[in-house]
């Protein structure tokens, strides 16, 4: 429940975070928003005495934010020269890093999990399926690309340094103007995908990373339902039914 929430949290930040970039360039949209989550971590911080944690989890913290932003620049750029539904698709791809590393050191989730896993990201790749007949052109797909690797470097250090605390213990035009309301959503941006990285960060010292992961790798699927409830943005079959997988995936992990 915790990746799930991380999941509507990151959608829902994505899809307000893209509609921005069409107005005013994707690295102000980042900068602006990202401020406005740490100081929002900030606070939570300082109230709950989480700054006296060991100190081990610093380097994935760093990683994280690197990789993080590298990953918000690229994706609000193409959501921004590309359509909003299959570009974030894409980018949900970087589920795999974590997903790859997790197996690799040894998590074994059950059979129905390994099935639903599958599912979820085969369902990811058909909703993205416009994008990758390059119906949108080459620039949003490649942009998409770059923030998969960059979401996928962010996930699994967001899992290992939560982790690491926990073992020590027991995320425009030219011209463009920046106005009063912009602040506002932008900080809701922000604040949005600083509690989805806080509840991801969570779900994953309190099960498998990479079924975590996965679950909070299914924001695409807000965002694609956000664009076509408030953009009228179409769905073609091949993205319903990868939205349908996507769904089923979450259903066989759970059960599992």
């Amino acid at each position: 429940m915790l990746a799930l929430l991380s999941s509507l949290l990151w959608g829902s930040a994505d899809f307000l975070g893209g509609i921005l970039s069409r107005r005013l360039p994707a690295v102000l949209v980042v900068a602006c928003s990202q401020v406005a989550g740490l100081l929002a971590v900030g606070v939570v911080a300082v109230a709950s005495g989480a700054l006296d944690a060991p100190t081990g989890y610093l380097p994935w913290a760093l990683a994280a934010g690197l990789t993080g932003v590298i990953g918000l620049v690229a994706f609000y750029a193409a959501l921004a020269a590309g359509t909003m539904g299959v570009v974030s698709p894409i980018a949900a791809l970087g589920v795999v890093v974590p997903v790859l590393v997790g197996f690799a050191q040894g998590e074994r989730p059950g059979s129905l999990q390994v099935v639903g896993i599958v599912i979820a990201i085969a369902g990811v790749v058909l909703a993205s399926g416009p994008e990758l007949s390059g119906k949108a052109g080459v620039r949003p797909l490649v942009l998409a690309v770059v923030a998969a690797f960059g979401f996928g470097g962010a996930l699994l250090s967001i899992a290992k340094g939560s982790r690491e605390v926990r073992a020590k213990r027991a995320g425009a035009p030219r011209g463009a103007r920046l106005e009063a309301r912009d602040l506002v959503l932008l900080a809701v941006v922000g604040v949005a995908d600083a509690a989805a990285n806080l509840t991801f960060g969570w779900a994953s010292t309190r099960g498998l990373v990479s079924v975590a992961a996965v679950l909070g790798s299914l924001y695409p699927v807000v965002t694609v339902l956000l664009a076509w409830l408030l953009l009228h943005e179409r769905l073609g079959r091949v993205q319903t039914i990868g939205v349908a997988g996507a769904l089923a995936g979450v259903v066989l992990i759970g059960a599992g």
